[in-house]
């Protein structure tokens, strides 16, 4: 079998598969259907300073091979995922990242703080589409990226920060270079497309929210993308997402330029998602000569 560890800023995960913010929660579903000590790591449910009951309902809706949410980073606190949920995750042997979101720039400065030292990685989502206040506000710009992650980093003395971009923006490599600038330790991206579906007999978008986050197959060639022209913009690690269902996915956006990657919307059609596809990666790499993941990082060779 092949060696499956990554290393992402001096950080050791066991494999390259990291369970994405949001589809996830903190864990103990899934691990009531299979070990999630197996995962190379998790990001957890986007957390805020105080609690927040998130968007009205409906908020999901389905499109093709995509799903549309506008969730609205409903989650309950940090404080409450620190005493209730993080020594759970500790006991599991993952690799803990926590995805963290705010209303201002102090609130990220405060939320980071709270968190240095606890958890392994911090990630900041900058870019979620369906929060009304804050969100997008902080995610599409380069000099926001740069002052919000400067921010979030100022407060973080022993934890690295993850920087998670935006597709909705005028240059991927742009903002990816700005979260470098602002002192992003290293990026994840790409979150959700911004998307519509309409309910036709009522004459109504189908979520109370009218738009949303869109995520799952449909947009992983957008992403490879993307991931791309991250990876060749910067000179920090990056972890790519969007659209990633198998085995042969992850060696995409790892030839692409990926370390590592999160697997989102899978999870939510096959809740044993994410252990075939680590079981399915190894019998790739097995079946190619692959004796170390890490060769295949990068490896893609343009037409």
């Amino acid at each position: 079998m092949a060696q499956l560890k990554v290393n992402v800023c001096g950080v050791d995960f066991k494999n390259p598969l990291i369970a994405a913010s949001g589809t996830f929660g903190f864990g103990r579903e899934y691990n009531e259907l299979y070990d999630i000590s197996v995962l190379g790591g998790i990001s957890t449910k986007g957390m805020t300073l105080e609690p927040r009951t998130g968007n009205p309902v409906p908020r999901i809706a389905e499109g093709g091979s995509v799903i549309l949410n506008a969730v609205g980073l409903q989650n309950p606190g940090v404080e409450h995922f620190i005493k209730s949920d993080l020594p759970f995750l500790k006991e599991k042997g993952v690799v803990i990242v926590a995805n963290v979101a705010g209303k201002t720039f102090e609130d990220y400065g405060e939320i980071c703080a709270k968190l240095d030292g606890i958890v392994d990685f911090v990630e900041l989502n900058i870019s979620c589409p369906n929060v009304k206040a804050g969100g997008m506000a902080f995610g599409v710009k380069p000099e926001s990226i740069k002052k919000v992650t400067s921010v979030a980093k100022s407060s973080l003395k022993s934890t690295p920060l993850m920087v998670k971009l935006s597709p909705n923006v005028e240059s991927i490599a742009v903002n990816a270079k700005a979260a470098q600038d602002g002192g992003a330790d290293c990026i994840s991206l790409i979150n959700t497309l911004t998307g519509m579906v309409i309910d036709i007999e009522r004459r109504r978008p189908l979520i109370a929210n009218n738009t949303g986050g869109v995520s799952g197959a449909g947009i992983k060639p957008i992403a490879v993308r993307m991931v791309y022209e991250a990876a060749h913009a910067v000179d920090i690690p990056v972890i790519g997402m969007g659209g990633i269902t198998c085995a042969s996915d992850v060696v995409e956006f790892m030839m692409a330029g990926a370390r590592a990657v999160q697997v989102g919307t899978a999870n939510f059609s096959n809740a044993y998602a994410m252990p075939e596809i680590l079981t399915n990666l190894n019998l790739w790499l097995d079946g190619h000569g692959i004796k170390d993941v890490n060769e295949i990082v990068g490896a893609l060779q343009l037409n």
